[in-house]
């Protein structure tokens, strides 16, 4: 793993995300992906189209679901998407947990003094997404955007000897922070890309997309005046391969229970009750 200190890591993932997303023949690409999902043993029958109508591998991927297969909860707040719950805790004096030993400052993950002082004493939840999952990301909650951040910077892994090792994981890969409002108040969702393609792009601003592409909105602040609404469950936006979920909520969610940390290692679904 550490030849990836060395390794040109962004060019590396947008050439890859070239060639994943490269359009084949009929029946190349049907075998690729058929081959892809037995490799990461991806549920073919919850996809919404059959296997042969996916052009690449890339394009499989991003898949969507067939509609009514995630049920979203009547809670007012949900999982945003499929995935682990890696790391979750109160956020104190300003630092969320990475991993065993290491912190990260959440106002270097969201690139902004006062939001992040909007969350002192909040939680955080850390949503890993492996190959397996289904890669969309959705609202955890009722409310409106306000806000989407794009922060410019590295493409290293997010898996366990990562965030292990790398100091400042996620508020040193490039991310973007969705900033909401909500009757539970105020909460970020943070996108954070990762090596092999790192490409995050968001269905409300289809502007917006990471890692090395022509977008006059690469390393902005875009403002939603109006805010735009969302509905809890409302896809927001979608990763191409390598992802990690960060959700930070406010202090008023966090005192609601003490034991926060069993949800650690836990798989979830997007939709499923989260309170």
């Amino acid at each position: 793993m550490w030849i990836l200190y060395f390794l040109p890591k962004k060019w590396l993932s947008f050439w890859i995300g070239k060639l994943v997303h490269l359009k084949l023949p009929r029946p190349l690409a049907t075998w690729s992906i058929l081959a892809f999902a037995n490799r990461y043993k991806i549920r073919l029958d919850e996809a919404e189209k059959s296997v042969s109508e996916y052009q690449s591998i890339g394009d499989f991927f991003v898949r969507r679901l067939k509609p009514g297969i995630r049920p979203i909860s009547e809670s007012p707040l949900v999982h945003p998407a499929d995935s682990r719950i890696s790391q979750i805790g109160v956020i104190q004096e300003g630092q969320c947990i990475q991993a065993k030993g290491k912190t990260y400052s959440l106002e270097k993950l969201c690139g902004d003094q006062a939001l992040a002082k909007l969350f002192q004493q909040g939680l955080f939840v850390t949503y890993y997404l492996c190959p397996t999952d289904y890669h969309r990301v959705h609202s955890p909650v009722d409310g409106e955007i306000n806000r989407a951040i794009h922060i410019p910077g590295h493409l290293w892994p997010v898996n366990a000897w990562s965030t292990e090792n790398i100091e400042d994981l996620f508020a040193v890969n490039e991310r973007v922070v969705v900033q909401m409002e909500s009757r539970l108040g105020p909460c970020l969702l943070i996108f954070v890309g990762a090596t092999n393609v790192g490409q995050i792009r968001l269905r409300f601003d289809p502007s917006m997309v990471t890692n090395i592409c022509s977008s006059p909105k690469q390393g902005q602040t875009q403002t939603y005046t109006p805010a735009l609404p969302v509905q809890k469950g409302e896809e927001l936006g979608a990763f191409h391969m390598g992802s990690t979920v960060v959700m930070v909520y406010p202090k008023t969610i966090a005192t609601q229970r003490e034991d926060w940390q069993d949800f650690s290692g836990k798989s979830v679904k997007l939709g499923e009750s989260f309170l």
